[in-house]
């Protein structure tokens, strides 16, 4: 536990010690925070104290924000050589993959930290004071806390193929983007249409649909956490063969 705990610290110092993690941080808070208060899902002329968009467009910037937070993990490794280093010391791949995938789910909730500030300002201006559903709206965060999660570990997956960060970015995005939104195209495809329900499940979207809902299914969860798990074995398989 120790060796993870070292590995986090050095993954959170050294992003934060870089200029590229305010200013992606920065971006997202600022996008997300232009779409609920004066693009298209303005709440202050909605009228109704809610937080739906956040929880709507807050996935769509994750699928760039999350890459960006991962895509140094393993690919600056390689490239500055101190993949090297890390392998010589006492210190197995588990507890180097962990402590960085804990970082990276660490930078996820603390981007999403201040968003809370629109929360409290909606629940100050409903009418009465406090109108708005908090259940779902945790419930809501914790399905987008999940889905940062999920990126996360995409995004470490693909930082562990390549030395390139751009490439891992890239790859990042797309494969956090078929997961999370292809399998639903798919299932509108009218020669799918057997499997269509099969395939809504496959996807990410729908569970976290589910949870977004206020209602925290098992299913949902097992659904998360086995997603996480196969990301973090792939992983460790990239990991195995760059060794050999």
């Amino acid at each position: 536990m120790h060796s993870i705990l070292t590995i986090f610290r050095k993954e959170v110092a050294a992003f934060f010690n870089s200029l590229i993690a305010y200013m992606v941080i920065s971006v997202f808070l600022i996008g997300v925070g232009l779409f609920f208060w004066v693009f298209e899902y303005n709440v202050l002329e909605s009228g109704y104290a809610s937080m739906d968009a956040l929880f709507e467009i807050g996935p769509y910037f994750f699928l760039f924000l999350v890459p960006s937070i991962t895509m140094r993990s393993f690919s600056e490794e390689v490239k500055t050589g101190t993949m090297e280093f890390l392998i010589t010391k006492p210190l197995s791949d588990w507890q180097i993959i962990l402590g960085k995938y804990f970082a990276a789910v660490f930078l996820v909730l603390f981007s999403l930290l201040p968003t809370l500030i629109y929360f409290f300002t909606i629940y100050m201006l409903g009418k009465p004071t406090g109108n708005i559903d908090t259940g779902a709206t945790i419930g809501a965060y914790i399905g987008l806390f999940f889905l940062g999660s999920i990126f996360a570990a995409i995004g470490i997956f693909t930082s562990s193929l390549t030395d390139n960060q751009i490439i891992a970015f890239i790859l990042g995005v797309f494969l956090c983007f078929f997961f999370f939104l292809a399998f639903e195209f798919m299932a509108g495809v009218k020669s799918l249409d057997g499997i269509n329900n099969f395939l809504i499940r496959l996807g990410i979207m729908e569970h976290y649909r589910s949870i977004s809902r206020g209602v925290i299914d098992t299913r949902d969860f097992i659904y998360f956490v086995s997603f996480v798990g196969v990301a973090l074995i792939g992983t460790k398989m990239s990991l195995n063969f760059k060794r050999s």
